[in-house]
C-alpha cells in the first residue's frame, strides 16, 4: 500500500473513534460530531482508495463526486449513493445553528460510516 493510502486511511480511523464515541458516550453525547466524523471517516476512505488506484480528485467534501470517481475500480459501490448524500447533508446541516442532530441521525451516519470503512478496508486488503 502506498504510503498516502495509509495516511488517508490513519486519519480516517481518527475519525471512526471519534464518531463512535460521540455516539456512545455516556453523558452530554455529541450527536452532531458523531455525524460530523462519520462523514469525514467516510470521505478520507474514498480519498484512500482513490489513491491507491492513482485516480486523481480535486479538494472537495461532496462523497458523491468521491464515489463517481471511484466507480471506475468500485462499480457496485454505486449502490451506497442514496447513502453518502444523506451523510453529506448531516455534515453541513449539523454543523451551524438551527439544527441538531439527534440519536436516531447519528446512528444512521454511523450504520454508514461502518458500511463504507469496511468495504474500503476490504478493497484495501485492510480487513
Amino acid at each position: 500500500m502506498k504510503s498516502i493510502t495509509r495516511e488517508w486511511v490513519q486519519k480516517a480511523e481518527g475519525d471512526f473513534v471519534t464518531a463512535e464515541r460521540e455516539l456512545s458516550a455516556a453523558t452530554d453525547p455529541n450527536y452532531d460530531a458523531a455525524c460530523f466524523h462519520s462523514q469525514q471517516c467516510v470521505e478520507k476512505y474514498l480519498k484512500g482508495r482513490l489513491q491507491e488506484a492513482d485516480l486523481h480528485f480535486e479538494k472537495t467534501h461532496d462523497l458523491s463526486s468521491l464515489l463517481d470517481l471511484v466507480l471506475p475500480v468500485e462499480p457496485d459501490w454505486e449502490d451506497l449513493r442514496s447513502e453518502l448524500n444523506l451523510l453529506n447533508s448531516f455534515a453541513v446541516d449539523f454543523r451551524y445553528p438551527g439544527e441538531f442532530a439527534d440519536e436516531a441521525d447519528a446512528e444512521v451516519a454511523i450504520v454508514t460510516c461502518r458500511k463504507v470503512r469496511l468495504l474500503v478496508r476490504e478493497s484495501l486488503d485492510l480487513a
